[in-house]
């Protein structure tokens, strides 16, 4: 078996302790230098463009001009190809999102009364086009359609477009198709990476401009977001994928095993990491670990491999628990699992996760497909000041004010006083008796 990865953070300096929390995207300058000629080219080129990085990076030789877009005859097949369970649970899974983002979603226009007769508020309407981005480079992703379009259904977003690699025959994964006809989005653009970022911020012949785009990607589309971050919004910071399980003396360590592997099989720019204050929970991982790679497919035990063995993931060892989840706080996790009989003793030691999962019976893998709360999540330290994929991701939010006559004069006065203060004469004439003058005359 290969050598796990380990690492006693009692042993570690400082600097030890903080290049642990290095992702695989930390230095994007290999990915930005090559993604700027391909946003160009399809700026200048539009569809053309598409279809031969389409055919070049995707492998999809099938792809052309006439079906970047796919058309609804490929929806229609798509539910001839899926089979009946998966396409139930995708129907399940869409169930509990929806209803996750129903209730998240935010009163339209609330208003109260700050001081007698002065009413103040905010109002949300749905930004007018969103790109949903679903990746397909290491597998295909049904459930990413998911939790990007319904919120942004729930948000009654006018314009959704779905932007996924085409397979080699040209055509999108059949399972994705399914998910976004559920969620209610018939939009489907065929094209994937950096291109199909610049595509989604420029538009094309094919492809409609949009003002914002979410969802998670390789460092190429991480690279495009970085690069257009001027004219697109490029959403919250989600790269490849990444876990941390916390673990403490209550649990098997095969179990912890099992779940850690649950993101290091995304893909060898992955992150996983198991951090725990049991030696005997660390030994019983590291013997579970051959059963549990022989259940998988080969891909996913190279995938994962890659991930604990070269230093992108592994086996901590904390000094405690408070260390544990201090470290937990350092790394800001994607994903966190609190793996314990009491997982609510440790809730409050976390400040810094994007999402997290409590006690033995709710692994990742819930989270992803079928528990609600949305799994586009951020990466790279982005959980410090991010929060997963939500209902206000698709909305605009305004502030509203309103003062009556009765109101006027109290918060005339005030701000008066602060415009002569400050220096700003206009501000200071716009609430003097210069503008009772006006409305007498009007």
């Amino acid at each position: 078996m290969p050598q796990v990865t380990q690492h006693s953070l009692a042993g570690l300096s400082p600097e030890d302790r903080a290049a642990l929390t290095n992702r695989s995207e930390a230095d994007l300058s290999f990915f930005l230098e090559k993604a700027a000629p391909i946003i160009e080219a399809v700026r200048t080129e539009g569809d053309a463009a598409l279809v031969r990085f389409g055919r070049e990076f995707d492998k999809s030789e099938g792809l052309t001009a006439d079906i970047l877009q796919a058309p609804e005859s490929e929806f229609d097949e798509a539910f001839d190809l899926v089979e009946p369970e998966v396409i139930e649970a995708i129907r399940k899974g869409i169930r509990n999102i929806r209803t996750f983002h129903e209730e998240q979603a935010p009163e339209p226009m609330w208003l109260k009364e700050v001081s007698p007769g002065a009413f103040a508020g905010d109002r949300w309407t749905p930004i007018d086009s969103v790109a949903l981005y679903v990746p397909r480079g290491k597998g295909s992703f049904p459930s990413v359609t998911m939790m990007t379009a319904v919120p942004g259904a729930v948000a009654k977003v006018p314009n959704l477009a779905i932007f996924t690699p085409p397979g080699p025959d040209g055509k999108v994964d059949a399972a994705t198709l399914v998910a976004a006809r559920l969620a209610g989005v018939e939009t489907i653009y065929k094209c994937g990476g950096a291109q199909a970022v610049a595509a989604a911020a420029y538009g094309t012949e094919t492809v409609k401009k949009a003002q914002k785009i979410v969802g998670p990607g390789s460092p190429w589309v991480v690279a495009a977001k970085r690069l257009l971050a001027g004219v697109i919004d490029p959403g919250l910071p989600a790269g490849p994928s990444e876990v941390m399980i916390l673990a403490d003396d209550t649990v098997h360590g095969g179990l912890a095993a099992m779940d850690l592997l649950i993101e290091a099989e995304h893909g060898p720019d992955s992150s996983a990491w198991l951090v725990t204050n049991s030696q005997r929970v660390i030994d019983e991982a590291l013997e579970a670990l051959p059963e549990l790679w022989a259940a998988m497919t080969d891909q996913r035990v190279a995938f994962s491999q890659s991930v604990l063995c070269n230093g992108a993931g592994g086996i901590v060892l904390a000094r405690d628990m408070d260390d544990a989840c201090a470290f937990v706080n350092e790394y800001a996790p994607e994903h966190l699992e609190i793996l314990s009989e009491k997982p609510f003793e440790y809730l409050g030691q976390i400040t810094d996760a994007a999402e997290v999962l409590m006690g033995t019976h709710t692994p990742v893998s819930i989270g992803n497909f079928a528990l609600g709360p949305n799994a586009v999540l951020p990466t790279s330290k982005g959980a410090k000041t991010y929060g997963p994929l939500s209902v206000t991701d698709f909305l605009r939010r305004s502030s509203i004010g309103y003062v009556t006559e009765k109101g006027y004069p109290e918060l005339a006065e005030t701000a008066h006083t602060l415009a002569k203060y400050e220096g700003f004469s206009s501000h200071a004439n716009a609430v003097s008796e210069m503008r009772a003058k006006y409305l007498k005359k009007s």
